[in-house]
C-alpha cells in the first residue's frame, strides 16, 4: 500500500459552492447555498483542516466525481470517469496524435483522432470544464487562506508557515490548469480568487498572449514560494515542480506568443537537473504499481490508489483499456481488458529494435488500421501495469482485490522530459551545451537499450520525445510546435479521416470553446474555424 493517504472522501462543504463557471447548464449546479451547516468560516478556522482542503485540490487531479468510482460526477452531460482530468488530458493530448487510436464509438470520441471534432463535442467540453472546475477549487482554497483570512483566524507559527506554503501550492496548481487552458482553448475565461461564487457578471476574456504572462508570472512566483526541490510529501508540488512546469511553458512559448523562448527552457531544466534528480535504471519500473518508492526522477507525479484512490479514469483507464484481444489481463495486474487505446504503424516505426520504449503487443494484431472501432487492428503498447517491480499485483489486482483498480501514479513531469527539454532548446541554438544535451539523449537511450547517437538536431528530438514520452500527454504539443499537427509534413493513419491520413485546417492548433459556454459567456468569442 502507498505510505501516503489523501483523504479525498472528505469532501469540504466550501469547496463544494466553488464551482461558479462560465456555463452552469455544463456544470453541477454547486453554486447554492450549502445544505449544512459546514461553511468556509468553520472550515477555515481551523488549521487541522487545511490538509484536507488542500487535499480537494490534488485530489481534482485525480477524480471525476464526488464519490468513488466517478460517482456524483463534477460536470454534468458527461460521465465522471470520462472526465476524470488526466484521462481527458490523454484524449486531448494522445488521441489526435500518431500515439494512439481508440475502438470505442462513445459520442463523438472518434472525432477526436479523425480530427473532425466540432464545439458541441463533449469531451473537449469536459476538459474545458475539468480545467475549470480545478480552478475554482484552487481560488476557493486562496481566497480563504488570505493574509488577512488567516490573521482572522489567529493561524500562527508553524502552522502559518505551512498554510503559506499550502497557499503557493494551491496557485501552483492554478497555474497548471490554466497552462493547459492555454494550450488547449487560447483565448479563454478568466478568473481568479477575486472572481466571488455568485456574482451576476460573466467571467471576462482573457487573450493568450496575457494568460501566457499570467501563469508565467504565478510559476516564477511558486518557484520561490514552494518548499525546495525534493523536500515535500511525495505528490506534492515544490520548486521543481514549478520549474519543470516553466520550462514546458517557454518550450512553447512562439506558439502562444508568437515569441520563443528557448534561452529559458535551458535556465529552468537546468535548476530541475542541478536540484539532484537522477534517471530510474529501469524505464519499464516507471509506469508500474509501485513507481511512487524510490523513484529519483520523479518530479510531480497524479496519485492513485487501488483501495483508496478509485477511479476509473486515470491509470486504471490507461492500463485496462489498453489490454484486449489475446493479450492476458492477469500479465498486467488486472481482472480484464477494455480493449479500447492502442497505437499506429506510424508510431511503432518510429522504434528501432532492441529500445525498450517500443514495447508493443503484436500477438493477433495487425500493424495496419483498416477500422478505428477494432481494437485488434493497431499494435498494443504496453506502458502502464498494475504490476510492482517485484512483479507483484497492486493492491486491488486480481489475486490481491477486485481486480479494477490500479496502483500506478502518472507522472507529469519527470528528469527525462527535463533532459529532451533542454535537448531541444540546444539544437534550437538557445545556448547551454551541445556535448551535455547528446549525454543528457544517450543517457536516456543506454537506459533503453537503444544505441547511443553521435549527433543531434531538432527534428530528431521530437522523434526521441515521441519514444521516451509516449503516452505521457505531451505529443499534440511537440506536434503543433513542430509544425505537424496539422500540415502534411507529417501523415500518420486516419489522421483527418483518412485511413493514409491527410493534412486539416491549421484552426485545429486549437480546440473550440463549448458552445454552450458561448451562449452562457457573451463575452467570449469562438475560435477560428469553428
Amino acid at each position: 500500500m502507498k505510505t501516503y493517504k489523501l483523504h479525498l472522501n472528505k469532501i469540504v462543504g466550501s469547496l463544494g459552492v466553488a464551482l461558479l463557471l462560465t456555463a452552469t447548464s455544463c456544470m453541477k449546479d454547486l453554486e447554492r447555498t450549502p445544505i449544512t451547516d459546514t461553511t468556509a468560516e468553520t472550515i477555515y478556522s481551523d488549521f487541522a483542516n487545511y490538509p484536507n482542503a488542500l487535499a480537494k485540490l490534488y485530489g481534482g487531479l485525480a477524480h471525476g466525481g464526488q464519490e468513488s468510482g466517478g460517482g456524483n460526477a463534477d460536470i454534468n452531460g458527461i460521465d465522471g470517469n470520462f472526465s476524470q482530468y488526466t484521462r481527458l488530458l490523454f484524449t486531448l493530448q494522445e488521441l489526435p496524435t500518431d500515439e494512439a487510436v481508440i475502438a470505442w464509438n462513445d459520442g463523438t470520441l472518434q472525432t477526436i483522432h479523425k480530427m473532425t471534432w466540432d464545439s458541441s463535442n463533449e469531451f473537449i467540453a469536459g476538459m474545458y470544464y475539468r480545467i475549470y472546475t480545478e480552478i475554482a477549487f484552487c481560488n476557493e482554497f486562496l481566497r480563504n487562506t488570505a493574509d488577512d483570512k488567516l490573521a482572522a483566524h489567529n493561524i500562527t507559527g508553524t502552522n502559518l508557515t505551512e498554510a503559506k506554503y499550502m497557499r503557493a501550492e494551491a496557485r501552483f496548481l492554478r497555474a497548471q490548469s490554466y497552462y493547459h487552458a492555454l494550450d488547449f482553448f487560447g483565448n479563454v475565461p478568466f478568473v481568479d480568487e477575486s472572481y466571488l461564487p455568485g456574482s451576476p457578471i460573466p467571467p471576462k476574456r482573457i487573450t493568450r498572449a496575457d494568460l501566457f504572462k499570467f501563469v508565467e508570472t504565478e510559476l516564477l512566483a511558486c518557484a520561490t514560494d514552494l518548499k525546495d526541490a525534493k523536500t515535500n510529501q511525495y505528490a506534492r508540488a515544490d520548486k521543481a515542480a514549478a520549474w519543470a512546469l516553466l520550462a514546458r511553458l517557454y518550450l512553447n512559448a512562439e506558439v502562444y506568443t508568437g515569441t520563443a523562448r528557448y534561452a529559458d527552457v535551458i535556465t529552468y531544466t537546468q535548476k530541475v537537473i542541478n536540484a539532484g534528480y537522477s534517471l530510474k535504471s529501469n524505464y519499464s519500473h516507471l509506469f508500474l504499481a509501485d513507481n511512487h518508492l524510490n523513484n529519483n526522477e520523479s518530479i510531480f507525479s497524479v496519485a492513485f490508489d487501488g483501495k483508496n484512490i478509485q477511479t476509473y479514469g486515470g491509470t486504471t483507464y490507461l492500463v485496462h483499456a489498453a489490454v484486449g484481444g489475446k493479450m492476458p489481463a492477469a500479465d498486467f495486474g488486472i481482472g480484464g481488458g477494455w480493449g479500447g487505446i492502442r497505437t499506429t504503424k506510424s508510431y511503432v516505426n518510429l522504434f528501432t529494435s532492441g529500445d525498450a520504449r517500443g514495447n508493443f503487443y503484436t500477438n493477433g494484431q495487425s500493424l495496419e488500421i483498416n477500422d478505428l472501432s477494432n481494437f485488434a487492428e493497431g499494435y498494443a503498447f504496453i506502458k502502464y501495469k498494475n504490476k510492482t517491480s517485484a512483479g507483484v499485483d497492486g493492491v486491488d489486482g486480481p489475486t490481491t482485490g477486485s481486480g479494477n483498480f490500479v496502483d500506478a501514479d502518472i507522472p507529469l513531469y519527470r528528469l527525462g522530459d527535463v533532459y529532451l527539454m533542454y535537448a531541444e532548446a540546444v539544437t534550437r541554438g538557445a545556448g547551454g551545451s551541445m556535448t551535455t544535451a547528446l549525454g543528457y539523449v544517450n543517457a536516456l537511450r543506454t537506459r533503453a537499450g537503444a544505441t547511443p547517437v553521435t549527433s543531434i538536431n531538432t527534428n530528431f528530438i521530437l522523434d526521441e520525445r515521441a519514444r521516451e514520452l509516449g503516452w505521457e500527454m505531451t505529443r499534440r504539443s511537440d506536434l503543433i510546435r513542430y509544425g505537424k499537427f496539422t500540415s502534411a509534413a507529417y501523415l500518420w493513419p486516419w489522421k483527418g479521416g483518412v485511413k493514409e491520413g491527410d493534412a486539416v485546417g491549421d484552426y485545429r492548433n486549437l480546440y473550440p470553446i463549448p458552445a454552450k459556454d458561448l451562449v452562457a459567456n457573451p463575452n467570449l468569442v469562438q475560435n477560428p474555424g469553428y
